[in-house]
């Protein structure tokens, strides 16, 4: 069975679809660690109950290079077949990524290309797709790259705007489009059966 690391900042409802398609066994995957930069964070708690080794990596800007340098070794330790970034608040340097080239992936509220890049994350994606006027939204599994939101994607799910939303009701109501989303996408990946072409992600064909 496959490892995978959920590197995760928030509340973690996104690792909880993830924990909850392993123990149905509707993802046959492994959940090796959880790390978080934030001690109080939700998904550490979440994975606690379950039982999974639960890691805080904590940092400030001033030991940026010291962090994910630690961070590398602990990902290198665990070895892990995929490292899925859900809700992980942390831009990965470079060369972190490279060292693990084609094994992160990234959940991001938008349907990227749009609302994407350095300074869209969280509700700050949302804002924006309100301010934008857009009448459609959605999220979006992509592999990791340099370029930050940039990377192939792997998949997409669409949604309407209502003329009513705000950035609240916006991410409540696309959570549930995230948690099936990332589950079929760590699915997907696993089973090795893709090739990358350009910058999309396409299932092998016989």
């Amino acid at each position: 069975m496959k490892n995978i690391v959920v590197l995760a900042s928030g509340n973690g409802s996104n690792l909880q679809a993830i924990i909850d398609a392993v123990e149905s066994g509707t993802l046959e995957a492994n959940i090796a660690a959880v790390i978080s930069d934030r001690k109080d964070s939700g998904a550490l708690e979440r994975a606690n109950r379950h039982g999974i080794p639960a890691i805080v990596m904590l940092r400030s800007q001033s030991n940026r290079d010291t962090y994910f340098n630690l961070l590398h070794d602990r990902l290198r330790k665990i070895n892990p077949d995929l490292i899925v970034l859900a809700g992980f608040m942390k831009i990965m340097p470079a060369w972190l990524v490279e060292k693990f080239p084609m094994r992160i992936i990234n959940l991001h509220p938008s349907l990227l290309p749009c609302f994407g890049g350095p300074g869209f994350y969280g509700h700050r994606v949302h804002e924006k797709v309100i301010e934008s006027g857009a009448k459609i939204t959605g999220c979006t599994v992509h592999f990791v790259t340099p370029d930050v939101d940039s990377g192939p994607i792997v998949f997409q799910k669409a949604m309407e705007v209502h003329d009513d939303d705000d950035a609240a009701s916006l991410a409540e109501r696309l959570s549930p489009l995230e948690h099936s989303l990332i589950v079929d996408a760590v699915n997907f990946i696993l089973s090795g059966e893709f090739e990358v072409v350009g910058n999309r992600v396409i299932r092998k064909t016989l």
